[in-house]
């Protein structure tokens, strides 16, 4: 296998293990964020970090937009004393559509699959314009546009 065939592999592996811990029933971009965020020394890890988005950062960013969607529609999560999700290890999320698309959307960002670095499939999560991510980002008050636009850089000039 590839370097690219490793990394993608481990975060799938990843996302899963996260879909799992939120009791999740498939592996959404959310998951994959936080995977792509979860594996250091690539280009896609330090365009993140440089942002202020380490793994906790992007975890409480999705507990704020999760929240904040769950007040849309007139529940408080602070009315109620919710206990975490229990995650069972012998369950295997599916892959969700969102996370599809992401994967989709960062093949298609390389123009051959040996050009595919990290950078892009990040580029793959970002790009979505609408979603959990995107809601998430913005609550958190981060510019994903020029996250992107970092993305993008890094996806032409860093090695990996």
């Amino acid at each position: 296998m590839s370097a690219i065939d490793h990394y993608l592999q481990a975060v799938m592996e990843q996302g899963e293990a996260e879909a799992r811990a939120d009791g999740s029933a498939a592996v959404e971009a959310c998951h994959l964020l936080l995977a792509i965020a979860a594996q250091a020394g690539t280009a896609a890890h330090t365009v993140l970090t440089a942002s202020g988005l380490d793994r906790r950062a992007i975890r409480e960013a999705l507990d704020r937009e999760f929240e904040h969607s769950l007040s849309a529609a007139g529940v408080s999560l602070s009315a109620f004393d919710l206990p975490r999700p229990s995650a069972d290890p012998g369950r295997h999320p599916g892959v969700g559509a969102s996370s599809r698309l992401a994967l989709e959307r960062g093949l298609a960002n390389a123009e051959r699959k040996k050009d595919l670095r990290p950078a892009h499939l990040l580029l793959g999560v970002l790009e979505a314009e609408v979603g959990t991510v995107p809601r998430a980002l913005t609550l958190a008050g981060v510019e994903r546009e020029e996250l992107m636009r970092q993305a993008r850089q890094a996806a032409v000039t860093e090695s990996w």
